[in-house]
């Protein structure tokens, strides 16, 4: 081991010495950056400091460059995995990325100083601002693709290593945060802060052209980390932590044992602490594994390497200023260096080979040590570094180049879209849409600026009103009084200082934004700036006398229960089973359960006969029952839609505020023991419109400015015209009915024995024979036993304008039938809400827009076919899994699942899943706006993901009858004609194919290792040719 501290190697200006705050050594070992309180950036050669002392090494270059671009104190800096950057952080709040220039001559020193002129010139590339206070540590992940800054704001933000875009910033830390690392299986990252934590973020490598939108359900808290830091104390300046090179481990600084400072050894996967070291008397500021693997002998070349006898190597050091070397065979350090500077040891920094160690002090001193080959013991290959991450699935992505000129042509489309949908939203957000009537329409479109005439030649988009030409001139004078308002006034105060008044650039009263060249193409909110979701629920309205909890079920389960049977006499063959659990036989209501019985019925293995019991003959579901109310009221507003009193029009006491035009039915029950007839009547600002009186009393009542429907007691349903006609002889059902509603011609009821029934009245038919519950009440897996089980209860069951029904459950789950497979189909469960990244946990829905494409003039009634009803049930799920609590076992199992080996991309497909659940639930809803939006989420995740198979089937599926053979018939020998799995034809819930397609591929385009399957699409449909014209 020695120890080389050149008089040159500091930070040094006339007689004054300033501190080194951190120092890294470049990918290829040959340059030392360091950063220091003198505001310079300074790049040392390596190979002049390991032969310092020597004569040969007096004419090589020494300081290679020196960057003073920052405005303040240089405390991280770090080069890229790539060797290409070389970044920055300051207490100026930037982090500045700059670039070696090979071909540019030697730049100059600063003038006026006496440094030796430049061998190397670096310039400052990029500049990056996002910070309220200094940054104080940054890190590049293992395959340069993202740049991650900390700060003493906070703050942990998170750039692109490509085009160092912002993607995301993320707050959840409570105090300063001075530390991060990187894992070097490319998964994870960690920050250390004053708040006495280290946060786990799980991450997936962005794509080298990814934005800010692709990032959205990027980077997500893994884990808290607070057990070895409860006693840590705030006075160090850093808390640099760092993750071992078979990312097993994270040595974690300024940790406490007891009373004692400590670093602490957190295990990957289960992120506890059972290992620290002690040894140090101050605060432990800084840890550095070395980046090679080493063994205790040495390993001949290409021979076999035992992993389990390669151990790691990590240096610390803090305020005690000595430094402390250890590995994992010894429980002591091999290395005690006390003393080593005269103040605080700020940053430590290994060479890629692992044999020498360079620390920075406080002092300013620069040390270097070299370890000769056997004091740490014997340096193994890089490709053992790369063996031991293969368990945790290492993922280290390339950069790719674009294959070809439209290769690169389908990119810049791709990004040219999602540029102009960014601005989009953005001038929603800035209300640029123009101006808002009392009715919350827009009144002024937006045109091109080529339409009108314009003063600012940089706006290439403005605010063109429809209005007369005679009114140009009052539009003149108001932009005089606006240039006015803009104006800024200055006032002198007594002393004579001058005070300028702030000037409000944008009032948010949806007027167009003053923000000079803002080029935003705003966004008009077809729904009249109305809060999410954006389109009216295509739903009946909830029964508002539904119980808190739903409407409870009793279950007679047709689940076999297991009966283990002691059995004494024992068979030869089965000698060595003491117990046997016996099957349970039932066959026509009788248990068999002799062994000689058993034996004569036995089925074979791969027949498992359903248990039929015949009390299950007529119904194996039974849901409680309405009271008979003395007053059932159903209200319908001014457009024949029902009022509901869980919607906006219910008052603080839960009634429905009845207004003039709202019409009202109600159905007065007797409650004198004589038993008279229910009087039922249809009022209209006061006035009857009409009145019938029931024989039996009514349950339920529903209705719109279709027709009317009252379900009395004895499970009839009378059916009434507006005008009070009946429509039909009543319709028996075959028990009382629970859940009435009506939408459209549609009417759906449940009746207590589980049926549902559906009607189109218009029609007088039924699309189906009645339903029953009990699948969805999970029978399936209830129990068998001599009473009936408790079961779900039902939330909420309704209807939509396509007579699709719609059940929630208690449970979280969503359920709807579908006519065409004669089966229910799960929308929602708790299974997305607590394992995908794409669930909105804060309740509210997904906001759904009307494309476009269809013009302001063309009917939406298609587009509003079953619209809001996947979120509306999300927000079901949400409210009875995550906020009720009921989803916490289940958020434990996944979170234990998601750290266990070969789970690491289990979030990822849950995801997925997820997405292509969506979608499949807006096809048998018909919902065609939410189809398009979850197609849109889905096609950036599998691109992002690089999922080729997912992409080819997708784009095949859209393509339709063009990708045939030469017999006329596709892949899998079907004729064409735009099927697939997504049915026949060349539209998909009122969608054409190909125009779907053509919106996949603008998407994709930008994914370069999808570019072989995207172009030849492209070309088909002829998508560069419409971007050539």
């Amino acid at each position: 081991m020695k120890f080389i501290k050149p008089s040159w190697l500091t930070h040094s200006e006339e007689k004054r010495q300033f501190e080194v705050y951190s120092c890294h050594v470049s990918p290829d070992g040959l340059r030392l950056a360091t950063g220091g309180r003198d505001c310079v950036v300074r790049i040392w050669s390596t190979e002049a400091i390991y032969n310092s002392d020597s004569n040969s090494a007096q004419n090589v270059p020494k300081q290679l460059c020196s960057i003073s671009t920052h405005s303040g104190a240089v405390l991280a800096v770090r080069f890229s995995g790539t060797n290409r950057y070389l970044a920055s952080g300051s207490d100026d709040k930037i982090v500045l990325i700059y670039e070696r220039t090979a071909s540019a001559p030697s730049s100059r020193p600063v003038f006026g100083s006496k440094e030796a002129p430049h061998t190397e010139t670096w310039r400052t590339s990029r500049r990056l601002a996002g910070h309220d206070n200094d940054v104080q540590d940054i890190g590049w992940s293992t395959d340069s693709s993202i740049l991650v800054s900390v700060g003493l704001d906070s703050k942990v933000v998170v750039w692109s290593g490509h085009t160092f875009e912002k993607l995301r910033t993320l707050t959840f830390h409570q105090s300063l945060v001075k530390g991060l690392t990187f894992d070097p299986a490319n998964k994870y990252f960690a920050t250390a802060s004053d708040d006495r934590s280290i946060k786990i973020v799980r991450f997936t490598p962005p794509q080298p052209n990814s934005t800010a939108q692709d990032m959205a359900g990027n980077f997500q808290l893994e884990k808290s980390i607070t057990a070895p830091f409860q006693a840590s104390p705030l006075t160090t300046y850093f808390r640099r932590c760092s993750w071992s090179p078979d990312g097993s481990h994270i040595a974690a600084a300024n940790a406490t044992n007891g009373p004692v400072s400590s670093v602490a050894i957190i295990n990957r996967g289960s992120w506890d602490s059972e290992i620290n070291l002690i040894g140090h008397e101050g605060p432990v500021e800084v840890c550095a594994f070395a980046p090679r693997m080493f063994s205790k002998d040495p390993i001949p070349p290409g021979g076999p390497v035992d992993t389990s006898i390669l151990v790691t190597v990590i240096a610390c050091a803090g305020q005690d200023k000595a430094l402390s070397v250890w590995n994992t065979s010894h429980p002591r350090p091999l290395v005690i260096t006390q003393d080593l500077a005269t103040k605080t040891i700020s940053d430590l920094a290994w060479s890629p080979d692992g044999k020498s160690l360079f620390a920075t002090s406080l002092d300013g001193s620069i040390i270097a040590i070299m370890f000769e080959d056997g004091d740490l013991g014997h340096v193994v290959g890089m490709e053992e570094n790369d063996r031991l991450l293969q368990k945790f699935g290492i993922n280290r992505r390339g950069v790719g180049l674009a294959e070809g000129v439209e290769a690169a042509r389908l990119e810049e489309m791709a990004r040219e879209g999602e540029r102009r949908e960014l601005e989009g939203k953005m001038g929603e957000l800035m209300m640029d849409g123009g101006s808002s009537n009392a009715d919350g329409a827009t009144s002024a479109p937006i045109a091109p600026a080529a339409s009108a005439p314009s003063s600012t030649s940089g706006n290439q988009w403005q605010m063109v009103p429809e209005q007369e030409k005679g009114k140009e001139e009052a539009a003149e004078n108001s932009k005089a009084v606006q240039r006015r308002l803009l104006q800024q006034k200055v006032t002198i105060t007594r002393d004579g200082k001058k005070r300028v008044q702030p000037v409000l650039i944008s009032t948010g009263e949806g007027q167009r934004s003053n923000l000079p060249n803002a080029q935003l193409l705003a966004s008009i909110n077809t729904a009249g700036g109305s809060h999410i979701p954006g389109v009216t629920l295509d739903l009946s309205k909830p029964f508002d006398g539904l119980p808190k909890g739903g409407m409870a079920s009793l279950l007679i389960g047709n689940k076999r229960k297991h009966m283990a049977i002691n059995d004494d006499a024992v068979d030869a063959e089965d000698a060595h089973v003491p117990k046997r659990t016996q099957t349970i036989a039932i066959t026509n209501g009788t248990l068999v359960s002799s062994r000689e019985e058993s034996r004569a019925l036995e089925t074979p293995e791969f027949i498992r006969p359903a248990v039929i019991n015949p009390s299950m003959a007529v119904s194996n579901v039974r849901l409680a029952v309405p009271r008979v109310r003395s007053f059932v009221q159903t209200v319908i507003d001014s457009s024949g839609q029902p009022v509901s009193a869980k919607s906006d029009n219910a008052g603080t006491n839960g009634q429905v505020e009845i207004s003039e035009e709202h019409i009202i039915f109600e159905a007065r029950n007797s409650t004198a023991l004589t038993r008279e007839p229910t009087r039922v009547t249809v009022t209209r600002r006061s006035q009857t419109l009409w009145v019938d009186y029931l024989q039996r009393a009514v349950l339920l009542a529903s209705g719109n400015s279709n027709f009317w429907c009252a379900a009395c007691e004895d499970g009839s349903l009378i059916l009434y015209s507006p005008s009070g006609r009946r429509l039909t002889n009543p319709l028996v059902v075959e028990a009382q009915p629970v859940f009435l509603n009506a939408r459209g011609w549609w009417l759906l009821c449940v009746t207590s024995s589980g049926l549902v029934h559906v009607w189109n009245i218009k029609a007088l038919k039924s699309p189906h024979p009645p339903i029953s519950v009990a699948p969805i009440l999970d029978i399936a897996n209830t129990t068998q036993t001599d009473k009936p089980t408790p079961g779900e209860s039902i939330t909420e069951a309704g209807i939509n304008s396509e007579g699709t029904i719609v059940v929630s459950l208690t449970n979280g789950e969503g359920f709807a039938y579908s006519r065409d497979l004669q089966c229910w189909q799960r929308l929602t469960e708790a299974w997305w809400a607590v394992g995908s990244q794409y669930w909105d946990s804060t309740g509210s829905a997904t906001r759904v827009q009307a494309d476009p494409a269809n013009g302001p003039g063309t009917s939406t009634a298609a587009a509003q076919v079953s619209a809001g009803i996947i979120p509306h049930l999300e927000r079901r799920t949400t409210q009875e899994v995550l906020m009720q609590g009921r989803g916490r076992f289940l958020q434990r199992i996944l979170k234990n699942l998601i750290n266990r080996e070969g789970f690491e991309g289990f979030e990822t497909q849950v995801s997925i899943s997820h997405l292509e659940n969506r979608m499949a639930g807006a096809i048998v809803l018909g919902a065609k706006e939410e189809f398009k939006q979850y197609l849109m989420m889905y096609v950036r995740r599998i691109g992002a993901e690089g999922l080729k198979g997912k992409v080819e089937e997708l784009c095949k599926e859209l393509m339709g009858d063009l990708v045939e053979d030469e017999d006329g018939r596709d892949e899998t020998g079907q004729d064409g004609g735009g099927g697939g799995r997504w049915g026949i034809g060349d539209e998909i819930v009122g969608w054409n194919k190909r125009e779907l397609l053509k919106n996949v591929i603008l998407v994709l385009g930008k994914y370069r290792e999808l570019q072989r399957i995207t172009v030849p699409y492209a070309k088909m449909l002829g998508v560069m040719d419409a971007d050539a014209e």
